[in-house]
């Protein structure tokens, strides 16, 4: 356990942006699985645009980093584009 005030400070702010953070990651995972098993209904356009969006926003609050966004959006885009070209 710390015995310096600051770090002691650090050590409780590291837990509140840990558990943030997985809260975000969790999502992104929650929406891309949505936006693939909405491909083919009415809401397939709000679920994609809606991942899209969140993953955006993981980048731009630095939960992932930018090239990972790309990345991510760049394997759900052909993934759904795969599921459209079955169906």
């Amino acid at each position: 356990m710390a015995n310096i005030k600051s770090q002691i400070k650090r050590n409780k702010q590291n837990v509140v942006a840990r558990e943030r953070n997985k809260a975000v990651k969790s999502e992104l995972r929650t929406r891309a699985k949505n936006a693939v098993a909405a491909v083919g209904t009415e809401d397939e356009e709000a679920e994609l645009r809606m991942a899209v969006k969140r993953i955006d926003m993981a980048a731009s609050k630095r939960v992932i980093h930018k090239n990972q966004a790309a990345n991510r959006k760049s394997g759900l885009m052909k993934r759904i584009n795969a599921l459209r070209a079955e169906a």
